[in-house]
């Protein structure tokens, strides 16, 4: 899988929009290595939340362009225009929608969901005054912040995706979601074991300073494999 042109964006963007990294490099690897599982569930509707550049859900959405409708959230409008730049400038078709995680969608409709969330622990102070303004349309510094401070434990936001989960996933939807071992995957497998869902430690990578890790998560009834 190609990892997306991103010489379009410019270093002012990347001052308001996460720039790709190991975390986002490593979730395009594990998707590359589950292509063959993706294209055997041959998924109508991929999102990722939180798009950033865009690079992840462009890589996807020219993979699977022939039976998927691909779609990016982002509560950041400056990020939802660099995701779009990202799809015209490698040739894929998506669309980006301003909202809190998966708030504009119709509820079990996700048959793939991406998520590279804010998973460094932080202060709840930091993270809490660190608030898009949602009727402002030019976005600030603080914005960037936003995107990596997690909060406690750095699971802030992933936690409110999480209790989300069942009502986002279609039937046969599958969750790929980066952590940090700060974030306790062990402590997230099993509470997700408790809503019904099963998840594994699908990839993992150790890089100066963090160890990483993917983990796959889909209901009960369906196969991880």
């Amino acid at each position: 899988m190609e990892t997306p042109y991103t010489d379009h964006l410019s270093l002012e963007d990347f001052e308001q929009v996460y720039e790709p990294a190991e975390d986002s490099f490593l979730l395009l690897d594990a998707l590359e290595k589950d292509l063959d599982y993706l294209a055997e569930l041959q998924p109508h509707l991929c999102v990722e939340i939180g798009s950033g550049s865009g690079v992840i859900i462009t890589a996807l959405a020219k993979k699977l362009a022939s039976f998927s409708l691909c779609l990016a959230t982002d509560i950041n409008p400056k990020a939802c225009n660099a995701t779009r730049r990202t799809a015209v400038r490698n040739g894929a078709r998506l669309d980006s929608i301003r909202c809190n995680l998966a708030d504009a969608l119709r509820p079990q409709s996700v048959d793939v969901l991406l998520f590279n969330p804010p998973y460094v622990v932080t202060s709840d102070e930091e993270l809490q005054t660190q608030q898009f303004d949602s009727h402002v349309e030019s976005s600030t510094d603080p914005n960037l912040v936003f995107s990596w401070a997690g909060g406690q434990d750095g699971r802030r936001v992933t936690d409110i995706l999480l209790k989300q989960l069942d009502d986002i996933l279609s039937p046969r939807g599958v969750l790929y979601i980066l952590l940090l071992r700060e974030n306790k995957p062990d402590e997230i497998i099993k509470y997700l074991e408790d809503l019904n869902f099963q998840a594994v430690r699908f990839m993992e990578r150790r890089i100066p300073g963090e160890h990483l890790y993917i983990l796959k998560v889909t209901r009960t009834s369906y196969s991880s494999s």
